[in-house]
């Protein structure tokens, strides 16, 4: 889908109350990529966190699993697999906003970026009622485990490697891990019909 018709879809009634979010997070924080409308918004059922936004945001500037980048296609790759359904999911980050410059490689969060981030969540889950679990996907979103369980201590959490081909050409057993942490997630949303 264009890029235009993908922002036009920002006003729809599922995203409308996370673009207020997003438009909050840029007043403080600069750069943030929106959500991507054609994944759950407020009605989704799982929460998966990435790291933070790579370089690829400047062009497409959502945080999508159709971004043209390995992470993003493995992410779509393994989800499907699991058959969670796009609109049962919203993909962001641990570390919502971008935090190297323009032209320069990703680097990670450092220690102060992290812990910021993690304070907007409390803010993002209280968008989203419908929630059933959330997906830690690597190092730095498992960061977040103590801060999604002080804001909903009844919430399963499951931690997975992060699915940038980095990590997961290291080993078999990472996208193993994967698979196996996204059919968790799978099992949480009961009877949905996987489109």
């Amino acid at each position: 889908m264009a890029l235009e018709q993908r922002r036009a879809l920002l006003g729809a009634p599922h995203m409308r109350p996370l673009l207020a979010f997003v438009q909050d997070l840029r007043a403080r924080h600069g750069l943030v990529p929106d959500m991507d409308p054609l994944d759950g918004g407020v009605l989704a059922r799982l929460l998966l966190l990435l790291e933070t936004p790579g370089p690829q945001i400047f062009k497409s500037a959502f945080v999508s699993r159709d971004n043209p980048t390995g992470t993003a296609a493995n992410l779509f790759r393994f989800a499907r697999e699991a058959g969670i359904p796009r609109r049962e999911m919203l993909v962001w980050n641990a570390v919502p906003w971008v935090i190297h410059e323009r032209g320069a490689r990703n680097r990670a969060p450092r220690r102060m970026e992290i812990q910021a981030g993690l304070r907007e969540l409390p803010a993002l889950m209280a968008l989203m009622p419908r929630l059933s679990g959330v997906v830690l996907a690597g190092r730095v979103a498992g960061m977040a485990r103590s801060t999604l369980a002080g804001i909903r201590s009844d919430l399963p959490i499951i931690e997975i490697p992060h699915p940038s081909p980095t990590f997961v050409c290291t080993s078999p057993n990472v996208s193993r891990r994967i698979r196996d942490g996204l059919e968790q997630a799978r099992m949480l949303l009961g009877d949905s019909d996987g489109s």
